[in-house]
């Protein structure tokens, strides 16, 4: 597994993601709350941290807890939650020793059908139905990993042309039509909120 990928916007954090199966999980899992090339930073960020230059699930998920919350908490922090996104790594790192080996990649190389894949995401801690999509629409989109219907096993994140998440995302252009993207749909979100209130509702 090697590409080019230009989501953290930092070359170093780009070139981990580009080469590290399990930087890419992990900057995945970390990508909520926070701006996404924050969170696809992180991986890179706790590598560093860590000594070395790639992460190691056998590693991370034997570090002990309050050593590894302290590490991502560091300034600057790895994500406004330093000490609950910990947990979650050191939970999903967890999940990889004790089902793959430690091998990130694994979940994905011998997946036989989007769904079969989608399947497999899901079931990784801190993975929900709409990061597992996102994940897979990555992998698809620019880590050439292609089962049968991995377009459709990732749903409106497998659209081409799309700019929805940070599966889309290959430079600042790209970024910020994501992001124009992501707030917008926050809007509508918002209106429609409002629209279905009681005091809405009472008015029409």
């Amino acid at each position: 597994m090697s590409t080019t990928i230009r989501i953290a916007q930092q070359p170093e954090a780009d070139e981990l993601l580009g080469r590290s199966p399990l930087a890419a999980l992990v900057g995945m899992l970390l990508d909520q709350q926070v701006p996404m090339e924050w969170a696809f930073s992180g991986p890179y960020a706790i590598a560093v941290r860590m000594g070395g230059d790639d992460l190691d699930a056998h590693a991370i998920a034997t570090y002990d807890p309050e050593a590894f919350a302290a590490l991502l908490s560091e300034k600057p922090a790895v994500h406004r939650y330093p000490g609950s996104m910990a947990k979650r790594v050191q939970q999903l790192c967890q999940f990889l020793v004790a089902h793959y080996d430690g091998d990130a990649a694994a979940v994905w190389k011998d997946a036989a059908t989007g769904a079969q894949l989608f399947k497999r995401l899901t079931e990784l801690p801190g993975y929900g139905k709409q990061k597992s999509q996102i994940f897979l629409a990555l992998l698809g989109k620019q880590y050439g990993v292609r089962p049968e219907g991995w377009r459709e096993a990732a749903g409106a994140y497998g659209d081409e042309g799309s700019y929805r998440s940070a599966a889309d995302i290959t430079g600042p252009e790209t970024l910020a039509k994501v992001r124009a993207h992501k707030q917008e749909a926050k809007r509508a979100a918002k209106a429609a909120k409002a629209a279905a209130s009681p005091q809405a509702r009472a008015k029409s």
